[in-house]
Formats: structure tokens, C-alpha cells, sequence
């Protein structure tokens, strides 16, 4: 492992990670001036909302009172109280033509009266036209002001995603390179481990073929503390006399494992013999119980039925006797007196 190389990886990633944290800050902090200009811009469009309502409701409350309204006297709670008589004087303009009060041409004051009206008109019209384009200026302004933060805050975007382009690029070009240098260095290194694998495993073959291990030597397998001990990674199997005596000795197993087995099936058997004759014997009783109390059954029927036949003769004995001492002559004698 090319440990130089791998420290300048990592020293790379983190100024990269480092590079991207602090642009990753940046943005935002450039982000949360935006919200704070946009909530800001929001606000100061809420207050000018806020404010034109105020206006057109003191304007209405100033100007526009319902007791300046053509049908007020219609809906006016005082009416009653405010009340005149019918006619004061026959200048009196209430004097309409439904009452019958003043007729045509009596109405002296009629061109005063239209003219106050229409100059009344006249000043409420340029009033809400001053209102209205009070507001639209307002409106406007706040407008422009809300489009102007706006292309900025477009034109600032714009510009860190360039910076952000370039960078990324600078970092893709620096990137490249580097991986096409380590990609060169690694294919050189692989080559050379290669060759060297290569030298490595003809030197390994060489010296496995002129070894013991290749050609079977049963000497090297012998331990140096004795004839009868074995070096285990170099044992290259028995002898026939070994053999030999292993064989002899699952022999012997075989019939002890023979034997066994017939043991055990005799024993078996022997157990399944007692068993059925428990059985047997189990049945046996049972049945002699069972007549036992078939025979105790019967005599019990037949007692009971004796006992049922001699409570039978006792009652009729006992109803004949009743009728028989029963006084026949006084009762009729009593019957009667009580029918007289």
C-alpha cells in the first residue's frame, strides 16, 4: 500500500470537505439575510396594507357617515325623536309632494339645494380619487421595491452558482489528474509485483520439485526423538502392519456392536412378553369385576323388587283394614239430622 499517496488522498478530501463546509456556511448565511430581507419586505408590505385600510376606514368614518347618506332619514334610529311637524312654514322644505303640503313651483330654494349637492358630489368624487391614487402610489412603490430586492437577490443567486460551476470544475480538472497520475503509478507498481510474482513462484516451484515433500521421502517424516514418533506435516501415511492392526480392530468392534445389538433385542422381546401378559392379566380382571357386578346388580333388582311387592300387599292390607272399622251406622244417622 502506497501509504504517501493515501495521506495526500485524505488530506485532500478533507480540504475538500473542509472547502465545501465553509461554501455550505456561506450559503447560509446568505440564505438567512434573504429570509430576513424578504420577511422584512413582507412586513413592510403587511404595514402598507395595513395603513391604506386605515385610510379608506377614517375616510369613511370622516366623510362618509351615515348621517351624510340620501337614506338615512330611513334607517335613523332618532327619527322619531327629530321629528317636526308636518309643516313649520310654507318655506318648509320638507313639504313634499305626497303630503300635500307645497306643490309645484312653491320650491324657492330648489337651485341652492342642487347646487350644494352637486358641489358635494364634486368634493367626495375628487376625494376618492386623491384616496385612490395615493394608494396605487403606494402600491407601486412597494412594487418596485419588492421586484428591485428581487432581481437582486436573482443576480447574487446567479452569481454563487457560477462560483459554485467553477470551483466544481477546478475540483473535477485537479481530480482527474491526480487519479490519471495514481492510475500510471499504480499500473507501474502492478507490473513490477507482477514480474516479482512471478520470479517468486518459479523459485517456489524449483525448490518444491527438488524437495522432500514432491517426492514422497517416508524419512523426513521421522522425529528426531524417536523412530516411533511422526513429524504430522510431513507423515506420509501407515505401513501395512499398521493397517494391519487397525483393520483387526474395527473387526473387533463390529462384533461387539453385533452384540450388543442382540442384547438389546432380547431385551425388547422380554419386555414386550410382560407386557402382553400384564395385559392379559389386566383384561382378566377386568371381566371378573364386571360379572361380579352384573351378579350384584341382579341381586339388588331382585331384592328390591321383593321389598316393592311386599310394600304393595302392606298398603292393600292397610286400606282393607281402614274400611273395615270405619262406623257406617253413625255417619248415615248424622247425614240425616243435617238433611232434616
Amino acid at each position: 500500500v502506497d501509504k504517501d499517496a493515501l495521506d495526500t488522498q485524505v488530506k485532500d478530501r478533507k480540504t475538500q470537505e473542509a472547502a465545501e463546509k465553509a461554501r455550505n456556511e456561506e450559503l447560509a448565511n446568505e440564505m438567512k439575510q434573504n429570509d430576513k430581507i424578504m420577511c422584512m419586505l413582507e412586513e413592510r408590505q403587511k404595514n402598507n396594507i395595513r395603513n391604506i385600510n386605515k385610510a379608506i376606514s377614517e375616510f369613511q368614518k370622516n366623510y362618509q357617515k351615515p348621517e351624510t347618506r340620501r337614506e338615512f332619514d330611513l334607517s335613523d334610529p332618532q327619527a322619531l325623536k327629530k321629528d317636526k311637524p308636518a309643516r313649520l312654514s310654507d318655506n318648509d322644505p320638507r313639504c313634499t309632494v305626497s303630503g300635500l303640503q307645497k306643490f309645484m313651483g312653491e320650491d324657492l330654494n330648489y337651485n341652492q339645494r342642487m347646487k350644494f349637492q352637486k358641489e358635494q358630489l364634486r368634493e367626495w368624487s375628487l376625494q376618492q380619487q386623491r384616496d385612490w391614487k395615493n394608494a396605487l402610489a403606494d402600491q407601486k412603490f412597494a412594487d418596485d421595491l419588492y421586484d428591485k430586492n428581487r432581481i437582486q437577490l436573482d443576480q447574487k443567486t446567479m452569481e454563487q452558482q457560477q462560483k459554485e460551476e467553477e470551483e466544481k470544475r477546478a475540483v473535477c480538472v485537479a481530480t482527474k489528474d491526480f487519479n490519471r497520475t495514481q492510475a500510471a503509478e499504480l499500473a507501474e507498481r502492478r507490473k513490477l509485483e507482477k514480474y516479482q510474482k512471478m520470479k517468486d513462484d518459479m523459485d517456489e516451484i524449483s525448490s518444491l520439485l527438488q524437495g522432500d515433500l514432491l517426492s514422497e521421502n517416508p524419512e523426513q517424516a521421522v522425529s528426531s526423538f524417536g523412530r516411533h514418533r511422526v513429524i504430522t506435516d510431513r507423515w506420509k501415511g501407515m505401513n501395512q502392519d499398521q493397517l494391519m492392526a487397525i483393520r483387526y480392530s474395527q473387526q473387533q468392534q463390529v462384533l461387539e456392536k453385533l452384540r450388543l445389538k442382540e442384547e438389546e433385542r432380547q431385551r425388547d422381546a422380554e419386555w414386550d412378553r410382560q407386557s402382553i401378559q400384564a395385559a392379559r392379566a389386566q383384561l382378566v380382571l377386568e371381566r371378573h369385576q364386571q360379572r361380579q357386578n352384573r351378579e350384584c346388580r341382579r341381586a339388588l333388582d331382585n331384592i328390591n323388587a321383593e321389598l316393592s311387592r311386599e310394600q304393595k300387599s302392606k298398603n292393600i292390607y292397610l286400606k282393607e283394614e281402614a274400611y273395615s272399622n270405619f262406623p257406617t251406622d253413625q255417619y248415615y244417622a248424622q247425614f240425616n239430622t243435617t238433611s232434616r
